[in-house]
């Protein structure tokens, strides 16, 4: 194993791939990122499979025959999407059952058209749970206000969730609220309490976002602030009575997992947030790029403070600058949908117009965009 990403390993922190294409696959790179630099389970969102698709002839088989076959355009990305995720899934089953369940994971986006329809997200969740009969996939939903209530009861209803598009404390807290509702009310129920979860909270768009606000030695300091200021909190919970009686009765904790890793600064250091995130008990989500450069260069020093550090004192200096925190908590939750959103519409479009080419003329339904 890689000395620097065994570091990681050996205090506890899962390494995911943010990434996953079918030549990824073929060629042998996933199982070389599992063999090599333990990674241990991956995520994807409809710009990486717009990405994977959209490039080169390697779906090309596939879609063609599916199309054949009839069904809408989303009907036939699912099944392709699912074609990957389930031989990806293969290479994290040994790890995902001497974990019991904790990790191990693939994770499969909603369609981002359904951002704000709770009961079509429920109903969606479901139906993609069922389709792919991996025991080791998760179904993401945005935790939005009308994700909430969605993912509250595809847990009851069993469902592995990955709560996706967080980017503060709050917005993870409440869908903390959402899965401790679901696991109490399987309980009550007499279900086992047992479905797996974990908390995607996103780091490096909000030091994009503020990039051309604040001067340069505050630079690259905001995600991160964010990101000890919600461990802090997600310790916490799992200090409290309520956690623990549920952990009593076999819950299992609904993990924290740091998105949108890889540095967009060309001025910072690659591997940025991976050093700072170092945590135990938590995963760290990294694309390609970032993977590599810290198996090459990273370094592994303290681990993230449990009290959050300085984070509240960072974060103090960006208020007296004048920034609303919170709103832009949720300027970054909206347009990360809307960004899901345009590159779904673009893979619909794109895998359509395929399909139509591969297989002569194929009846399918895009949605429009929005």
């Amino acid at each position: 194993m890689n000395p620097n990403t065994r570091k990681l390993h050996d205090l506890g922190q899962s390494l995911w791939l943010d990434n996953i294409s079918r030549d990824m696959l073929r060629d042998g790179r996933l199982k070389r990122y599992v063999d090599e630099y333990a990674i241990s389970g991956l995520t994807s969102n409809p710009t990486i499979f717009e990405k994977a698709i959209g490039q080169g002839t390697a779906y090309d088989e596939s879609i063609a025959r599916l199309a054949r076959q009839g069904g809408s355009v989303e009907d036939v990305f699912f099944a392709l999407a699912l074609e990957d995720l389930r031989e990806a899934a293969k290479l994290f089953e040994p790890v995902h059952a001497r974990t019991k369940g904790v990790d191990g994971w693939v994770s499969l986006e909603l369609s981002p058209l359904l951002v704000d329809d709770t009961a079509g997200s429920i109903e969606a969740a479901e139906k993609l749970h069922a389709q792919a009969a991996c025991r080791n996939l998760f179904i993401k939903i945005p935790g939005t206000p009308a994700g909430a209530p969605a993912i509250e009861e595809s847990i009851f209803r069993g469902v592995p969730i990955n709560v996706t598009l967080l980017f503060s404390r709050a917005q993870t807290m409440a869908a903390a609220e959402a899965y401790l509702r679901g696991i109490e009310r399987r309980l009550e129920k007499g279900l086992s309490p047992v479905v797996e979860s974990v908390l995607s909270l996103f780091v490096s768009r909000w030091d994009v976002a503020v990039k051309d606000e604040v001067v340069p030695p505050a630079r690259n300091r905001l995600g991160i602030a964010v990101a000890m200021r919600t461990y802090r909190a997600w310790l916490e919970l799992l200090e409290t009575d309520r956690w623990k009686r549920l952990a009593a009765a076999g819950a299992h904790v609904q993990r924290m997992l740091w998105a949108s890793t890889g540095t967009k600064d060309p001025d910072a250091p690659p591997t940025l947030y991976v050093e700072a995130l170092a945590a135990p008990g938590t995963i760290d989500t990294l694309p390609d790029k970032t993977l590599e450069a810290f198996a090459s260069g990273g370094r592994v020093g303290a681990t993230m403070p449990a009290d959050g550090g300085t984070a509240d004192v960072v974060m103090e200096e960006f208020l007296r600058a004048g920034l609303d925190l919170d709103a832009l908590a949720e300027r970054l939750q909206r347009e990360g949908g809307e960004a899901f959103t345009k590159s779904w519409n673009a893979l619909m479009n794109g895998l359509q117009d395929k399909m139509a080419r591969l297989a002569g003329g194929v009846r399918s339904v895009a949605p429009a965009a929005n």
